[in-house]
């Protein structure tokens, strides 16, 4: 008997946790167009900051030019969009470090 209690109490913690992973696991796509790019360097340095951030699981370059696009995969429960877009305007400039020349559009 104390063998069926132990058995359905381990189970029924199993489920809850399955659960809570569940929850946590589910990832949003944002697309975030941003002005400011000179060169190929500036996105391949955007790129790698924003998947520095806990939660993002890629940032893509969708389109290239002047105002790129990125496509972001994140996790809500982690990392907000208002984190993404600090740590891309936060990012460095390619000819000049200390510059901080990246802008989000449409924030």
């Amino acid at each position: 008997m104390k063998f069926l209690k132990l058995l359905a109490i381990a189970a029924l913690l199993l489920l809850m946790s399955n659960i809570g992973f569940s929850q946590s696991d589910s990832t949003l796509t944002s697309e975030v167009k941003v002005k400011g790019i000179t060169c190929s360097n500036d996105l391949k340095t955007i790129s790698s900051n924003v998947e520095k951030l806990k939660g993002v699981t890629s940032c893509k370059t969708l389109k290239q030019g002047a105002t790129a696009t990125f496509e972001v995969n994140y996790n809500p429960t982690l990392v907000s969009k208002e984190e993404i877009y600090a740590a891309i305007e936060k990012t460095g400039g390619c000819e000049n470090p200390n510059d901080r020349p990246y802008k989000v559009k449409g924030k």
